[in-house]
């Protein structure tokens, strides 16, 4: 799409705001939602046609055919303040499709922060009641499970005593019966935490010696044999990395460990309608963004879309923002600019996004679209790969999400898969996931497609589902900035919204130390930020 004309931009009034904020991100549209909350005046821009910016749903042909025209117009400064040239910039790289994209192509939706949930009662959700955003948003439960990985096969994850005494065919009942002990003693512990330690109950707490030991070697303490460690550490505790390995980029400790596990056991059962601990999104995660901003445009909030910023209007000794130019040539003062994260900002005291470092995290993605379950009678399901259980180089589990036509994200008959894997090598990431691509699916079949699914519809649930389309590709993660000029975070390469939601909780301190210099409780309603 190219850049429209000057002339054909909305001019915006007024044309001084408390907060200017580039991008309909994520985090991006809570800040947004908290500062018009707390009575601050809001202008929300955003140069794509669409909300959610890095974290939207997009029509699959928008997928394959990205917009990225974004060019600013030649700023000419004046006396009081000079300018300084953004240019946005590309945080995927090494995009590899395969196959030829179903009809109609425009039924199929792409997250771009895919694979991703929601843990029934985690902040995120939290954030949605608190601020009335779950007006806006529709969730299903990931009804499927979770899948493990393991020795060439797929296994339930007995998550909770009930699956682990109706797994009759995975798990030994010596397996069993170590498996629900250990579950019992992390139950006892959470219980005896939330009584905060005191009476009889404190005994069954875990000692503050084996909370800050690695969860791997307390796992072990407590003989669990290496598939059942698997389990807790990959599939439930959501470690990344090998922790197996003394060399581990992140090695979980006890307590990181049980904290996750007593998120999820607290999941399991919060709503009435969601049979596990995750759900999910009606038509995409874009659908967030879009209720945070929906959110602060009654709080007053002016949103307007397919409008880039230009440049910075920096004080003469470029130490402080004083606004933005848009590209329409208008100029915006403001006492705080937030930038989304594709924003590359040349100057400035503090580092920028850091996308020159070389050091920069990444994970990489991969988006397929199957003919069927990977799990008979399951729609949504998420499929975990622990590290070196595809190969010994694999060194960071590989998470998966499959996805049906009841989230309204494809047609009847078809599945979405998102995999996703940490990397600081995009050859090696991506190496890894079209390994578990592999070793989930069957290639995409000479003939047509109406003769494949034909031969597939045939009584052999043996067969893998075929792969139809796939697309394989890095993206960079960075954090949000802690300058004058702040900037939100990228998705990462998390399951869930904790970390990126932590990001941007420090933009919004970072806002609130330059913007009014008070602590942030002072300011923000409770029903924004304070979460249980």
């Amino acid at each position: 799409m190219a850049e429209a004309p000057a002339h054909d931009y909305p001019t915006i009034e007024p044309t001084s705001f408390d907060v200017v904020i580039c991008g309909t991100g994520l985090p991006e549209s809570v800040l947004a939602a908290a500062c018009a909350a707390a009575g601050k005046t809001v202008l929300h821009v955003d140069p794509n046609p669409f909300y959610g910016s890095l974290y939207s749903s997009v029509p699959l042909p928008s997928f394959l055919s990205p917009d990225h025209s974004s060019v600013p117009l030649s700023p000419s400064g004046d006396d009081s303040h000079s300018v300084v040239d953004l240019h946005r910039r590309n945080i995927y790289s090494e995009v590899e499709t395969s196959g030829a994209a179903p009809e109609p192509s425009r039924r199929f939706t792409v997250d771009l922060v895919g694979p991703r949930v929601l843990y029934c009662a985690d902040e995120a959700v939290d954030l949605l009641l608190r601020s009335g955003g779950s007006h806006h948003v529709e969730f299903k439960s990931v009804e499927g499970g979770s899948l493990l990985y393991w020795d060439g096969q797929l296994y339930p994850v007995p998550n909770s005593r009930q699956a682990i005494f109706n797994d009759a065919a995975t798990l030994k009942l010596t397996e069993k019966t170590v498996l629900f002990r250990f579950f019992e003693l992390v139950r006892a512990h959470i219980a005896a935490a939330d009584e905060d330690g005191e009476g009889e109950e404190a005994s069954d707490k875990i000692s503050e010696e084996d909370l800050d030991i690695p969860f791997v070697e307390y796992l072990k303490k407590h003989q669990l044999p290496p598939k059942l460690r698997a389990v807790v550490l990959y599939a439930i505790a959501m470690a990344e990395y090998d922790q197996d390995n003394d060399c581990c980029e992140k090695l979980l400790t006890t307590r990181e460990g049980i904290q996750t596990i007593a998120l999820y056991s607290s999941s399991i059962g919060r709503f009435a309608n969601a049979q596990g601990a995750f759900i999910y999104p009606m038509y995409g995660h874009g659908e967030l963004p879009q209720a945070f901003c929906r959110c602060a445009a009654v709080k007053g909030a002016l949103y307007v879309l397919r409008m880039p910023i230009s440049a910075l209007l920096m004080d003469e000794e470029r130490k402080n923002c004083l606004g933005a130019r848009l590209t329409s040539g208008q100029d915006i003062l403001c006492q705080q600019l937030i930038l989304d994260p594709s924003y590359k900002v040349p100057i400035l005291d503090a580092p920028s996004d850091g996308s020159d470092s070389n050091s920069l995290r990444k994970v990489a993605r991969g988006i397929c679209i199957i003919s069927k379950s990977v799990k008979q009678d399951s729609s949504n399901l998420l499929i975990v790969f622990p590290p070196k259980s595809l190969e010994e180089q694999q060194i960071a589990a590989i998470r998966g999400l499959q996805l049906s036509s009841n989230l309204a994200v494809c047609p009847p008959g078809m599945f979405m898969v998102y995999l996703s894997t940490p990397c600081a090598d995009t050859s090696t990431g991506k190496q890894c996931i079209k390994k578990a691509i592999d070793a989930l699916f069957a290639p995409q079949a000479s003939d047509s497609l109406e003769g494949h699914l034909e031969e597939t519809s045939e009584n052999n649930e043996d067969l893998k589902p075929t792969v139809i389309w796939s697309c394989v590709y890095v993206q960079e993660i960075t954090e949000g900035t802690s300058s004058s000029l702040l900037s939100c975070p990228t998705p990462d390469e998390h399951l869930d919204y904790r970390s990126i939601l932590d990001s941007s909780k420090k933009v919004l301190h970072c806002m609130l130390h330059f913007l009014l210099n008070v602590p942030a409780s002072k300011v923000l309603p409770p029903d924004i930020f304070s979460c249980r």
